[in-house]
């Protein structure tokens, strides 16, 4: 039996796989649990095989490329156009075998150990993170029922609650009070869950020679440049700083027709995580663009004098990404731009 590619549909616990020859023909049509899988694959020698990118599409990459296939993770939204008619495991696993097979289809690159950990932990972190903002946001509703208001952040809430709590002129019954009295534990020991965590990143940014690059970049700190790493690597999947800022969702969208160029608002588009972290920093480095270098103080100042603010913290966010694929993809450090000649 000649397979040439082969799809797979993932699954929980069940994998379905189709193989095609070199014609494009459906050769093969199989159901597996993960063991049989890797014992069906490390005995066929195929040209390429495809997954989607999704959960434990990584793993799986993985342990087929140490059985020495070459792998290719898609996804899955290039993936649909290639359906045919209804939908099935088969039919889907069909579709990937076809898609991996295009000379312009763009691929995932598969994460390593190291990166899936950084990625955990950011996932976790703004877990907590979420979770600290509803607790303050319910404890800021309870007492405005009762007719008291706190001002908005974490840091008036954390100033305010001792003495509400010890007030008693407040009125407040006792259920209230048991009941903030736990809500402030509550906040007190995610608090201390993030703290870890964002050790935990400090760490990781001392030993990761490339973290300590990225640094270097203004409106970069240890939380966004783990990030990067976490997402992309060395930044290889990319050939310039433009497509990464494309895959961010930083860049314009575009809806031409009639040979006239439509221009929207940003994409949107890829890791919303990430492009979140970069307009904050570019936030950041705007309010505090006085205490920039020359160049960069410079281009913001001409930046900000003809656009809004917030389009100027996007063409920020869009600089620093660039740069940030740079300092990853040449492997130098950070180089602060210069004044433009006379």
């Amino acid at each position: 039996m000649n397979i040439h590619t082969i799809g797979i549909d993932l699954g929980k616990t069940s994998f379905h796989l189709v193989g095609l020859n070199d014609r494009g023909e459906v050769v093969v049509r199989k159901h597996f649990s993960r063991v049989q899988l890797l014992r069906f694959t490390a005995n066929r020698r195929v040209h390429r095989i495809g997954m989607e990118a999704c959960g434990g599409s990584h793993f799986l990459g993985r342990a087929l490329q140490h059985q020495g296939h070459e792998v290719r993770l898609i996804p899955a939204q290039y993936v649909k156009p290639y359906v045919k008619t209804n939908k099935s495991d088969y039919i889907d696993a069909e579709a990937i075998a076809e898609a991996v097979n295009r000379p312009t289809m763009r691929f995932v690159p598969i994460k390593s150990d190291d990166q899936l950990d950084l990625q955990s932990l950011h996932r976790v972190r703004e877990r907590w993170v979420m979770r600290r903002t509803a607790v303050i946001n319910q404890m800021r509703g309870l007492l405005l029922e009762r007719g008291i208001t706190v001002r908005k952040g974490r840091r008036h809430m954390e100033a305010a609650l001792p003495g509400i709590l010890e007030d008693a002129e407040t009125n407040l019954s006792g259920a209230l009070r048991f009941l903030l009295a736990q809500l402030k534990l509550e906040l007190d020991q995610t608090a201390l869950r993030i703290a870890e965590a964002d050790a935990l990143i400090q760490r990781s940014v001392k030993e990761n020679e490339a973290c300590q690059r990225l640094v270097e970049i203004p409106g970069i700190g240890p939380v966004t440049a783990t990030a990067v790493i976490a997402a992309i690597g060395n930044g290889a999947a990319f050939r310039k700083g433009r497509e990464f800022a494309a895959w961010m969702g930083v860049v314009p969208r575009e809806h031409s027709t009639g040979g006239r160029q439509t221009l929207l608002g940003i994409s949107k588009r890829g890791n919303a995580y990430l492009r979140r972290l970069f307009v904050q920093g570019a936030r950041a480095v705007l309010q505090q663009r006085t205490r920039q270098t020359p160049g960069l103080k410079a281009w913001l100042d001409a930046l900000t004098a003809r656009v809004h603010r917030n389009v100027a913290c996007v063409a920020l966010a869009n600089k620093l990404a660039r740069m940030a694929w740079a300092v990853l993809a040449n492997g130098e450090a950070y180089r602060h731009p210069q004044l433009a000649a006379a």
